[in-house]
């Protein structure tokens, strides 16, 4: 079980390090993290630092891939080495999966297209743009060979249906065991539906921190950009 997870810059660490952690206690378990080249990929913080292990050329055939989110995810959807990977690589894979805002780089390689699909609250209204039907009263969203996730700690949930289906409900039970993810928040305020609007606002701020730096800002108007013109010639 060849399980790649994308690694790219400016990635949100949870979203991937909480699958990894589960997914990598399946048995035969082959975890790699996969980007253009190897070595340290800087995370959302520009503190973390996570060693990418092996290079897409490397990586040809994975049964499982995994997208996470982050601020990096439209300069992740611009890039054509990345959606040409995700595309090849998707034909042979038995699932295809996202986590938070990694369902917009789904939707740009059009692995989403016609699909049902979930992801971070704040990134719902622009999968519409690619044709994609938006949840957002799911965790996780399953639609054929493809599993999107919400938003970041969703990761773990994903992880844990991916184990069930792929090891059995025994097994998938064993791991959430030995990681103990027996979740009681003290604050139930963890989905819009729930959260006030001071809440929201305040969250909305913390998020805005990442957003509007040069760099993801410059590679969402880009990517929003490239998809408007692309409905206008279809069109």
């Amino acid at each position: 079980m060849q399980i790649a997870i994308v690694v790219y810059p400016q990635f949100t660490a949870l979203d991937f390090i909480g699958p990894y952690e589960v997914l990598r206690a399946l048995p035969g378990a082959d975890v790699r993290f996969v980007w253009k080249e190897t070595g340290p990929v800087t995370a959302d913080s520009g503190v973390l630092l996570v060693g990418a292990t092996h290079t897409f050329d490397e990586t040809p055939a994975p049964n499982l891939v995994l997208v996470p989110g982050g601020p990096g995810c439209a300069a992740a959807a611009c890039d054509d080495e990345v959606l040409g990977w995700l595309r090849k690589v998707s034909v042979g894979a038995t699932w295809t999966t996202s986590v938070c805002s990694g369902s917009l780089v789904l939707a740009a390689a059009g692995l989403l297209d016609g699909r049902s699909a979930t992801s971070h609250w704040s990134v719902l209204p622009a999968l519409k743009t690619f044709g994609v039907t938006p949840v957002s009263d799911q965790r996780i969203v399953r639609d054929g060979d493809v599993v999107t996730a919400a938003g970041v700690s969703a990761g773990i949930d994903l992880a844990m249906w991916l184990a069930g289906q792929i090891a059995g409900e025994a097994k998938a039970k064993a791991i959430q065991l030995m990681i103990e993810y027996d979740p009681a928040p003290p604050f139930d305020s963890g989905h819009m539906s729930k959260a006030s609007v001071a809440t929201k606002a305040s969250a909305t701020a913390l998020l805005s921190r990442d957003l509007i730096k040069p760099e993801p800002l410059k590679a969402s108007a880009r990517l929003l950009w490239d998809r408007a013109l692309s409905v206008v010639r279809s069109a």
